[in-house]
């Protein structure tokens, strides 16, 4: 039953135990519910709140609407997805046995130049509000501000962030297992020196964010590449390359670069991984926020039922890249080992602009921001590939993604031969275009080349220019001497 009493909002603790009752069988296929009435009046809530839960689960294929007819239980829902991941080890902290690694800093942030990686639309954001918002958090700091603040960061941020998640993201989690850090890196370096020892190994995705793997060896943790399929990470290959892993870093929701959604299949295997040998999974919601077209799926934080799963977002990417704000969620019983070694430092994540964004998240200017943003992204991704389309041919192929603020522009087959994608990044500096070269996020040799081309923050009028400029870069390159990696990191936004 839904109890009023609990953090979480009501929609999303209906929904969550709906979709554990048809994971484990207990919702048989083709079963039809009662009415969204008859289910308010049983659970004692609003018919309004019924149908909230009801949403995000015709929305993830769990169930299906049928005009005049209810909701069913889907019935075109593999076993595997219905196979609920066994018994395993408890949710305990591990001894991190830590080093104090250095976290390598992230690039400066460039001029405004077009296909900039992770850099929304500035001017969508509405700074006057945000001024404001600051103006009052300066006026009236609350005293936890002024003095010492908690290792975790502004507890008004950290409640806000919670209900945030339960109402867009379908899980609920307590603001005390809520971390502000300054980035990913942080946050990945921070959960894995809460678990695992030096020289422990972790699955990171091949391709994936460099980022990550860099993160990893400032406190000594062996990063195992695990090669993607057309679906995206795979368990089953990954135990096969290290069967004696103990954490899988993966950007199920929007993977980076490839733009994969992780298929429900695979997260539930994921998760069984996880509670089965006592691994740990990070789950960074990479572009979770922006979906275009298609069905959303839960993130693997809503479908964990044994605690294994840390969850990362991050606001820089979505609102304006100079606020470095992020967030690590723990896993409950983790919330004190965190904190310990939180406070063994001074915070890396600003405190100042906190409680603005406390307030700007509460106050509802988050989520009416990102409903902006998707139509205005989703208009310039159909803009670019437009152009693309018109002046790329037989140069780039470019192909639709339906979510992320990036594309892949892959080289047309009679080019990929003596295509060099770091040496069209430069050219392509020289004419004012920021690309990022598609083989920069793989590891080892042999990587396939391409350029990964961010287009939420090109306004939509000065796509096409770009694309000109990118198609006269094309037209001059040459056979050029074999790739070496770029010495910068790519994926700006992500931090």
């Amino acid at each position: 039953m839904a109890d009023p009493d609990l953090p979480s909002p009501l929609h999303a603790q209906i929904g969550g135990q709906l979709r554990r009752a048809i994971l484990e069988r207990r919702l048989a296929a083709g079963t039809k519910l009662p009415s969204s009435r008859l289910m308010a009046e049983e659970l004692d809530c609003a018919r309004g709140t019924v149908l909230s839960a009801l949403d995000p689960l015709i929305a993830e294929g769990y169930l299906v609407s049928r005009a005049g007819a209810g909701v069913f239980v889907a019935t075109d829902l593999p076993d595997e997805m219905l196979s609920p991941p066994g018994r395993g080890v408890p949710a305990t902290a591990r001894d991190p046995g830590r080093d104090d690694g250095v976290i390598l800093p992230e690039p400066a942030d460039g001029d405004a130049i077009a296909f900039p990686l992770g850099q929304p639309d500035r001017h969508a954001f509405p700074f006057p509000l945000w001024a404001r918002l600051m103006e009052r958090e300066w006026r009236n700091p609350p005293w936890r501000i002024a003095g010492m603040p908690h290792p975790f960061g502004h507890e008004g941020l950290r409640s806000a962030i919670a209900a945030y998640l339960g109402a867009a993201r379908g899980f609920s989690c307590d603001p005390e297992n809520v971390v502000i850090t300054s980035g990913v890196r942080e946050s990945v370096s921070l959960f894995a020196r809460i678990v695992l020892r030096a020289e422990d190994r972790a699955w990171v995705e091949d391709p994936g964010y460099p980022g990550v793997t860099q993160a990893l060896a400032g406190i000594r943790i062996r990063a195992v590449p695990v090669p993607l399929d057309p679906f995206g990470f795979s368990p089953e290959t990954a135990m096969a390359t290290a069967p004696d892993a103990r954490m899988a870093i993966v950007t199920p929701s929007h993977q980076y670069p490839l733009g994969i959604v992780l298929p429900l299949q695979r997260r539930l295997a994921l998760l069984a991984w996880a509670e089965q040998h006592g691994g740990w999974i990070v789950e960074d919601d990479f572009d979770g926020e922006y979906r275009y077209s298609g069905r959303p799926l839960a993130p693997l934080r809503a479908l964990d039922r044994a605690g294994r799963v840390a969850y990362l977002g991050n606001f820089s990417k979505i609102l304006f890249p100079s606020l470095r704000l992020s967030y690590l969620v723990l896993p409950a019983p983790l919330a004190g080992a965190g904190g310990a070694l939180m406070a063994e430092g001074p915070a890396t994540a600003s405190l100042l602009g906190q409680g603005a964004l406390a307030r700007f998240i509460a106050d509802g200017h988050l989520a009416a921001h990102l409903r902006r943003t998707r139509l205005l992204y989703a208009r310039r991704q159909q803009a670019l590939i437009a152009s693309a389309e018109r002046h790329l041919e037989g140069l780039l192929d470019i192909a639709a993604d339906p979510g992320g603020m990036h594309v892949i522009a892959r080289p047309h087959p009679d080019l990929a031969p003596i295509f060099d994608d770091v040496a069209a990044t430069r050219a392509a500096a020289a004419m004012g275009l920021r690309t990022s070269p598609l083989s920069r996020c793989y590891h080892g040799p042999g990587a396939p080349h391409g350029l990964i081309l961010g287009y939420a923050g090109t306004p939509e009028a000065e796509i096409d220019l770009a694309v000109r400029r990118l198609t006269d870069v094309m037209k001059t390159l040459r056979p050029a001497q074999p790739a070496r990696r770029a010495d910068t990191d790519e994926r700006s936004g992500w931090e």
